[in-house]
This record gives structure tokens, C-alpha cells and sequence, in this order.
């Protein structure tokens, strides 16, 4: 019993120095793909135009969403109220990247009555962020596109599309956001 105790007492005063010989770590900093997401910080107002579908009607909408630096600086979060084709609107949406995927992340969900709740996966070419993704709607699993063209530093434009029954892309949903000055 005596040796169990000895070879204890050496493994934990052995183990306790190794951890304190190794130097300690940096704490992570938020990369170039997580700064490239600087551009959507800010105060910005929205307008466009929806399709009618089975899933809302169509009709004009319009937003005002104000997107911040989540603490830390490794995500933006946006808070948007407008009204649209099924009245007032709010939303959420929170921007980041996941450097294990290598993707862009969008988190969002709003106030609408299908309570929509979605994580696509994105990618950035030159000014062209395209977040793809597959959920439900309806009870029906789709598959949606939504597509970001920065045409200014203060404007872009977006699409959103779905995949119809005949497999081609639909638009859903599309406008410009400009940011407010």
C-alpha cells in the first residue's frame, strides 16, 4: 500500500511540473475569414420584393438591422425589425465562420408564423458570399441558396432561391440592403 501511495505522490508532483514547464497558451485570435466579416457591421436598411410560394405570399418588404462585433470578435450579430408581405418582422442573425470546416456560418431565426430556425454553410469568392443549405419547410425537406453581391462599400444586393419540384432554382426572395450613413 505504501508503494501504491509513493508512485501516486511521484506521478502527481511529476505531472504537475510537466504542466507548468509548458508554456501557456494564447488565447485564439479571430483570423483573416473572421475580419473579412467586418463589412456587414453597422447600421443598414433593406427593401425588396418576395414571391408568392406555399410558404408566404408575395409582396414588398422592407428592414432595418443593426449587426455588431459579438465579444471576442469572432462573430457579428444583427438584430432586424420590418414589415413584409405577412406583417411585422424581427430576426436574429448571427455571422461566423468555422475555421473546421472552412465555411462561412449564418445562424438565424424570425418572427414569422413558420418560425424559421436555419445554419447554412457559406463560401466568399471576390465580392460573392453564397450560403447554401437544406431544411424543412412544409414538412418537406428543402434546399435553399441565398446569395449576398457586394456592390459597394455601403450596398449590396441578395437573392434567395429554393430548389423547385423540377430541380431548378427558384427565387424566393430578392433586394438591396444600403447601409445607413
Amino acid at each position: 500500500m505504501r508503494t501504491r501511495l509513493f508512485n501516486l505522490a511521484v506521478c502527481l508532483v511529476l505531472s504537475s511540473g510537466l504542466a507548468l514547464a509548458q508554456a501557456p497558451a494564447e488565447k485564439p485570435k479571430p483570423g483573416p475569414e473572421h475580419k473579412k466579416l467586418a463589412y456587414f457591421v453597422g447600421k443598414w436598411t433593406a427593401d425588396g420584393d418576395t414571391k408568392p410560394s406555399p410558404f408566404m405570399p408575395g409582396g414588398k418588404f422592407t428592414s432595418r438591422d443593426t449587426c455588431e462585433w459579438f465579444d471576442g470578435g469572432f462573430a457579428v450579430v444583427c438584430r432586424s425589425e420590418g414589415k413584409g408581405p405577412m406583417g411585422p418582422t424581427k430576426a436574429l442573425g448571427i455571422l461566423g465562420y468555422s475555421a473546421e470546416e472552412k465555411a462561412y456560418t449564418y445562424y438565424g431565426v424570425d418572427n414569422s408564423p413558420m418560425n424559421m430556425a436555419t445554419v447554412p454553410r457559406g463560401t466568399v469568392e471576390g465580392d460573392t458570399w453564397v450560403y447554401n443549405d437544406e431544411s424543412k419547410m412544409g414538412g418537406k425537406v428543402v434546399k435553399s441558396r441565398y446569395t449576398i453581391k457586394i456592390t459597394s462599400p455601403t450596398s449590396y444586393t441578395f437573392k434567395w432561391e429554393l430548389v423547385g419540384a423540377d430541380g431548378a432554382w427558384q427565387t424566393m426572395m430578392e433586394g438591396k440592403t444600403t447601409k445607413a450613413s
